[in-house]
């Protein structure tokens, strides 16, 4: 880990000295997040109420800039150029470099199908089964770790060759017998788990901003 994205870490554990206890498996998360976009992997995420809500915000700052902008390669420059020769700059200096992820609970149509034909307890499965691959990650938010959908699209990525990283409280539930890692925020009240996992998240982000777009 080079020494910015150290840097990175130090940053929350100062801000948030109570998140000591979690500084190894947030570096745990991030290695396997490194493994997964490395392979040309994609991120799936989901969570219910506010962790859906976060489960969307994580998209964003991986799928665009975060703390700077992104610039494209040359090599992506030139060729949206050599197509476009007189708007093709303008697109180029507009585009960003992304970090591929989707957030699975912003599927509307697809999760009102999944609910009415199959079972609302599969929201999240379906998805992970649809989209997912083998060498991809799953990120799962639940305050409780025990968020039945949630636990059934993790079900189903460790049977498909997926890794799961969760977010959850102090106790971790049912999540944190069968994910690969777990992130458990030191609180069991669902609003101050959820002040956690925010800045728990945007230093992963950070940190795999620092990563890949040096």
């Amino acid at each position: 880990m080079n020494v910015k994205v150290y840097k990175e870490l130090d940053l929350l554990i100062n801000h948030y000295p109570e998140l000591k206890g979690c500084e190894q498996d947030i570096v745990s998360a991030f290695d396997l997040l490194i493994n997964c976009y490395q392979s040309n992997g994609f991120v799936l995420i989901c969570g219910n109420g506010g962790s859906a809500a976060d489960s969307s915000h994580i998209v964003g700052e991986l799928m665009k800039g975060f703390k700077k902008k992104r610039q494209i390669t040359i090599e992506q420059r030139n060729r949206i150029i050599s197509i476009y020769p007189q708007e093709g700059a303008l697109l180029a200096d507009r585009l960003q470099r992304a970090l591929p992820a989707i957030s699975l609970v912003d599927q509307s149509a697809l999760s009102s199908a999944i609910c009415n034909d199959i079972s609302p307890e599969m929201i999240y499965a379906q998805q992970v089964f649809g989209y997912g691959k083998e060498g991809d990650v799953l990120i799962a938010l639940s305050t409780s770790g025990n968020s039945l959908n949630v636990i059934n699209a993790c079900k189903i990525a460790k049977a498909f060759g997926i890794k799961t990283i969760a977010l959850t409280g102090e106790d971790g539930g049912n999540l944190g017998k069968i994910c690969d890692i777990v992130i458990r925020a030191p609180a069991t009240d669902v609003y101050r788990v959820q002040e956690y996992h925010l800045p728990i998240y945007h230093t992963i982000c950070s940190m795999l901003e620092i990563e890949f777009m040096a």
